[in-house]
């Protein structure tokens, strides 16, 4: 099962549109999982048409319509991994000790917020991912999202993709 993993959109106030190489990843994806600010409900729109399964939660800069149709996290079974999405996990000191009493039933932890990628494993074998943002890089030298594939209830192949400027 692939997936494609983004977070902190942040449309249409950092960019117009996702580029196309995400849209592309977009389509080819057995599952879509975005880790929140959104900031515009019509990015969740196009993905609901574009996707038979998306996986969202609402960020800190989403607003009453993105918060009334989105969970604060969200959690699924997607081929025997158990998986949890947040928008923020605090401060990067302590975040996997954090989250890994937060989220004890699950093997993957996908967050935003930072727009930082990270990637890192708690003690008990939590798998923390941030995919960055596709629109806004902030401090980081590209923009960024994910790729992954779920085996057999096991994450392969996560891929940090970077964005041409």
């Amino acid at each position: 099962m692939r997936l494609v993993i983004m977070a902190d959109t942040h449309l249409p106030k950092r960019a117009r549109d996702l580029p196309a190489e995400l849209w592309a990843a977009v389509d080819t994806a057995d599952l879509v999982i975005h880790a929140g600010d959104w900031v515009d409900a019509s990015l969740l729109d196009d993905l609901e048409r574009r996707r038979a399964r998306l996986i969202g939660v609402f960020g800190n800069n989403d607003g009453p319509e993105l918060r009334t149709r989105l969970p604060e996290i969200a959690r699924a079974d997607v081929g025997g991994l158990r998986i949890a999405v947040v928008h923020e996990t605090g401060p990067a000191g302590g975040r996997e000790r954090r989250c890994a009493a937060r989220f004890p039933d699950c093997d993957l932890l996908v967050f935003g917020h930072s727009h930082i990628p990270w990637d890192s494993e708690a003690p008990g074998g939590l798998r923390l991912l941030n995919p960055g943002s596709p629109t806004d890089r902030r401090r980081q030298p590209y923009a960024t999202y994910l790729t992954a594939e779920v085996t057999e209830g096991r994450l392969d192949a996560v891929t940090l993709h970077e964005v041409p400027r």
